[in-house]
């Protein structure tokens, strides 16, 4: 199918492209929101291919992955075509009477990434979809050589309790944290928007992964440490109680927990290495990427049908 959507969350749209689709993303020319174009931090396939925003009817797509409400408009030139919209995040406002902005739509399929979000987003009569997260895996890289942990999180500055900003210094752990806009984070080591590979690279040196994430959809940083191997600490909120196992780690709403399980993990390298197969296991098992593409492509038939 020739697929036409906005690159607007990196990770994710990394994994869609893998699919065996032809992709079209627009492009403007100071690559704003509404035109980032390829992706520069990630590693993309050919078969995804710019088209300047004020062209996209040139694509002729055959559907079109809607992933913020204004996008509407922008598609209006391409006539009716068969519409999904990709929700990535969890309600917000009024939980859980959050009512989303494209409730009682029965014109198009909307897509939920957690069943935690479809479980609170009040959509109507919008028919719904779980397509649950699918992650390129790279490999088992997990030495946990270096005795800290590791957090991956953009903008904690400005989101502040929403990913749990507020809870780094009561970890009384030694923090190394990857992302957009960290820079401004004071009682850590702070790494700014490195490529993906490279962050996995030094994400994989450290001891464990910690996710302080109170109210965000899950994770793909979170999956992405699994897939390396490592052990998690983690905030027991949203799907991250169906995401992370036992063996996996520690997941709690109690902060002394999870700073007791951080100093564990710290101390004993044999304990992390075991929960961090565990976890690797786990997660190839429920959000390898063949299930997730495999999932899209039924979605995908069934809106052009």
């Amino acid at each position: 199918m020739r697929i036409l959507l906005w690159h607007v969350h990196g990770s994710y749209t990394t994994a869609l492209v893998q699919g065996r689709h032809e992709y079209f993303v627009p492009v403007t020319p100071d690559r704003g929101p509404d035109g980032l174009g390829r992706a520069r931090t990630w590693d993309w396939p050919a078969s995804v291919r710019e088209v300047p925003l004020d062209r996209i009817a040139e694509t002729e797509p055959d559907v079109v992955i809607l992933q913020r409400p204004h996008e509407e408009e922008l598609v209006r030139p391409l006539g009716r075509v068969p519409t999904v919209y990709l929700e990535h995040d969890a309600p917000w406002g009024d939980v859980p009477l959050s009512r989303h902005p494209l409730a009682d739509r029965p014109d198009l399929r909307l897509v939920h990434v957690t069943h935690f979000n479809d479980l609170f987003w009040d959509c109507g009569t919008t028919p719904t979809t779980v397509v649950e997260h699918g992650v390129v895996d790279p490999g088992p890289l997990w030495t946990g050589e270096v005795p800290r942990a590791a957090v991956v999180v953009n903008e904690p500055v400005r989101r502040g309790r929403y990913v749990g900003t507020d809870l780094l210094p009561r970890l009384d752990a030694p923090l190394d944290v990857f992302g957009m806009k960290v820079s401004g984070l004071t009682g850590c080591r702070t790494y700014e928007d490195l490529p993906q590979d490279r962050m996995h690279a030094e994400l994989a040196r450290r001891r464990v992964y910690v996710h302080p994430i109170r109210w965000t959809s899950l994770g793909l940083s979170l999956l992405e440490a699994m897939h390396l191997g490592m052990p998690v600490v983690a905030l027991a909120t949203t799907e991250v109680v169906e995401a992370v196992p036992s063996s996996a780690g520690t997941i709690s709403t109690d902060v002394d927990v999870l700073r007791a399980a951080i100093r564990r993990y710290l101390a004993d390298p044999g304990e992390a290495a075991e929960a961090g197969r565990a976890a690797r296991e786990s997660v190839l098992g429920r959000y390898g990427l063949q299930r997730f593409l495999d999932d899209w492509d039924r979605v995908l038939k069934e809106v052009t049908a």
